[in-house]
């Protein structure tokens, strides 16, 4: 069985990869995980959620990102949201941009994907879409994305709806 190789005894988890399988120091106490173990995974999906713009938007309107000569974050997700509503969570549409930046393979795709959110990542209320371009974003109960433009009654009818939970975007600026 592959197993990490201690780097150092103590608190936290001192060790470096080998294989998916680790010992764990923790306090002086070595703790095996095997391949069974799953990571902590975190997710950045929210359900029957409303994303406002950012307080400090400088946008009036729902603003379709430019194109440069590589594409931006904003530039990629909008297009997979916009050109597929209600079809990708958070996670698929932040992992994907990772991936398409990194230049993954599909072959890649599980495996990154497992690390990517062993980590915490930021969500869509950190996206330049929701603190730039002037876009709420909404999640359907399944976690599934949609934009919506703030100049869109659409847009008000979210803001009014009690039933729908609302959160801003974050600011642009501290």
């Amino acid at each position: 069985m592959n197993r990490y190789t201690i780097l150092s005894k103590g608190k936290g988890c001192l060790a470096r990869r080998h294989a998916n399988v680790a010992i764990k120091a923790q306090t002086g106490t070595y703790k095996t995980i095997t391949n069974e173990d799953k990571m902590k995974v975190h997710t950045t999906n929210y359900f029957d959620i409303f994303i406002e713009v950012a307080e400090d938007t400088k946008a009036d309107r729902g603003t379709i990102p430019p194109t440069k000569a590589s594409k931006t974050v904003a530039e990629m997700q909008y297009e997979m949201i916009s050109k597929n509503p209600y079809k990708y969570t958070s996670d698929d549409i932040l992992f994907q941009v990772f991936a398409d930046r990194k230049d993954l393979s599909t072959a890649e795709y599980n495996e990154a994907r497992e690390e990517f959110f062993s980590k915490g990542q930021a969500c869509f209320r950190a996206s330049p879409l929701t603190k730039t371009y002037g876009f709420g974003v909404h999640s359907d109960s399944k976690g599934r994305l949609a934009l919506v433009g703030m100049e869109t009654e659409e847009y008000q009818r979210f803001l009014s709806d009690t039933n729908v939970k609302k959160l801003k975007a974050m600011k642009s600026s501290r």
